[in-house]
C-alpha cells in the first residue's frame, strides 16, 4: 500500500536535490549546487572554470516529522586564471560553515532551543555532546558586545552580581536600553573596580556616548566616578529603591530598638499584644488590615517617637511617589530633613549623611524617572541562569547565556 506523501519546500538556496534515501541514522537528502561560481582564495576575484568536485560532506539538517535530517554534497572546485599556476578554490554554499557540521539552519534552532534552556538538556534531547553545542554558541554568539548590533541606547545601568552565594565574588553587570524599551547586555566584567569599569565605558562608540541620557547606578563611589570620567555630561541616577531601602533601614532600626526596650518595660501580657508589629510597621497604611492597624496604634502608645518615624518615612516615599520636577524634589527633600531635625529623628542621621553625598543622583531621578529596575530584573534572571546551569563562572559563557535569554529571544524568534 502507498504512503500519503507531501512535498515541502528545503529552504536551502541555490541546491538541487538528487536523490532521497531513508537509513537507520534518519533521511539523507543528497543535494548538488546550481551555483556555477565562487570567489578565488587567493586574489578574491569571481572564478567560473569549474575543475571538479571536493570530497563529499554530510551535514545534520533541521528534523522533519521528527526524524533526523542529512544534508549530503560534494562541494565544487573552480580554478582561477587570473593567479600564478591556476589555484583551485572550493565553492562555499550560504547555508552552511564549512568548518561546522551542520547546516546554519540547525544550528539557529539549536540556539533556540537554548533560550530559556541548559547545554546538558538540549544535549539529552538533540542527541549531541555538549562540546558540540558550546561550539554552535561560539559560532553564533560573541562572548563580548557587538556595536554593530546594537542600536542607540539612551539609558544605562551599572549593577553587581554574585557569582558564587555567600562568596564575595563579584562580577559587573552592564546593561542597557533603547527608545524602544529594549535590553541589551553588554558587559560582564570581572570586578567592581572603579577602572574596570572605566576601561568599559572608555569602549562605546562615539554615536552611542551622544545618545546616553542617563546612568543608572547604586550608591557605589567607584561607579559614580568611573561615569563622571567618561560620560561628564550624562547625569547619574542612583535608583529610587536603592534610596528607598536605605531610610527605610533607618526606620526599622529605630522600631528594634525601641522593640528591644518595650521588651524590659512592659509586661509579657502587654508585650505579647504586639505580635505582628514589624510587619505592620514596614506597610504603608492604607495596605493593613484593620487587625494589623490596631496592632500598628498599640505599638505608637507604648512608643510614640515611632509614630513620627512611620509618618515621617510615608512622607518620604510620597514624594518620590510625586509627578514633581527635580527643583520642586529638592526643595520637598530640603524641607523633610529640616523637619527630623526639628522633631529630633536621630535614626534618620545615616540618610542625611547619605543625602549630603549623594544629592544630585538622588535627585535627578526626578528628570526621567528612571530606575534601575530594568538592572534587577536582568539581575535575576542571570540568577536563574546561575542556578538552571549548576553555576557559570567563565564570564564569556556567562555573556553568551545573558544574551541567548534576553537579546537571542528578539533576534532567533524574529521570523517564527
Amino acid at each position: 500500500m502507498t504512503q500519503p506523501q507531501i512535498q515541502i519546500p528545503l529552504d536551502l538556496p541555490n541546491v538541487q536535490v538528487e536523490h532521497c534515501e531513508q537509513t537507520p541514522q534518519g533521511l539523507v537528502i543528497t543535494v548538488v549546487s546550481t551555483s556555477q561560481t565562487a570567489v578565488c582564495r587567493r586574489c578574491g576575484r569571481t572564478i567560473d572554470k569549474f575543475h571538479g568536485y571536493d570530497k563529499e560532506i554530510t551535514l545534520r539538517h533541521l528534523p522533519i516529522f521528527d526524524r533526523p535530517v542529512w544534508i549530503r554534497i560534494k562541494p565544487k572546485r573552480f580554478q582561477c586564471p587570473h593567479c600564478h599556476k591556476g589555484p583551485t578554490t572550493t565553492q562555499r554554499c550560504e547555508w552552511y560553515d564549512p568548518k561546522s557540521p551542520h547546516t546554519k539552519a540547525y544550528e539557529h534552532w539549536i540556539l533556540r532551543e537554548l533560550v530559556n534552556s541548559t547545554l546538558s538538556d538540549v544535549s539529552l534531547k538533540r542527541d549531541l555532546t555538549v562540546a558540540c553545542i558550546e561550539g554552535i554558541i561560539d559560532r553564533h554568539v560573541q562572548r563580548q558586545v557587538d556595536w554593530s548590533t546594537v542600536p542607540n541606547l539612551e539609558l544605562l545601568g551599572i549593577d553587581e552580581i554574585a557569582l558564587k552565594k555567600g562568596h564575595k565574588d563579584f562580577v559587573v553587570i552592564i546593561s542597557g536600553v533603547t527608545v524602544k524599551r529594549e535590553k541589551f547586555i553588554l558587559a560582564v566584567l570581572p570586578d567592581r573596580k572603579k577602572e574596570t569599569v572605566k576601561s568599559f565605558l572608555e569602549t562605546l562608540p562615539p554615536d552611542q556616548r551622544e545618545q546616553v541620557r542617563q546612568v543608572c547606578i547604586d550608591m557605589n563611589e567607584g561607579y559614580r566616578n568611573a561615569v563622571q570620567e567618561t560620560l561628564p555630561n550624562v547625569p547619574i541616577v542612583v535608583d529610587r529603591f536603592h534610596v528607598a531601602k536605605h531610610y527605610r533601614d533607618c526606620a526599622d532600626k529605630a522600631r528594634k530598638a525601641e522593640m528591644k526596650r518595650l521588651k524590659t518595660t512592659l509586661s509579657e501580657h502587654d508585650y505579647a499584644q504586639l505580635k505582628g508589629a514589624m510587619w505592620a510597621f514596614r506597610k504603608p497604611w492604607i495596605a493593613l488590615s484593620e487587625e494589623q492597624q490596631g496592632v500598628l496604634l498599640q505599638l505608637f502608645q507604648h512608643a510614640p517617637t515611632l509614630k513620627e518615624v512611620y509618618i515621617q518615612r510615608e512622607v518620604l516615599t510620597g514624594i518620590f511617589e510625586s509627578r514633581i520636577n527635580k527643583a520642586q524634589a529638592e526643595q520637598a527633600l530640603m524641607q523633610w530633613l529640616e523637619r527630623i531635625t526639628a522633631l529630633g529623628l536621630n535614626c534618620f542621621a545615616a540618610f542625611a549623611t547619605t543625602w549630603g553625598h549623594w544629592r544630585d543622583p538622588i535627585i535627578n531621578y526626578f528628570v526621567r524617572r528612571e530606575t534601575s529596575g530594568f538592572v534587577e530584573g536582568l539581575n535575576n534572571k542571570i540568577k536563574v541562569i546561575k542556578r538552571r546551569c549548576y553555576g557559570i563562572y567563565n564570564l564569556g559563557r556567562l555573556f553568551q547565556h545573558i544574551w541567548l535569554d534576553i537579546q537571542g529571544r528578539r533576534v532567533l524568534f524574529a521570523d517564527h
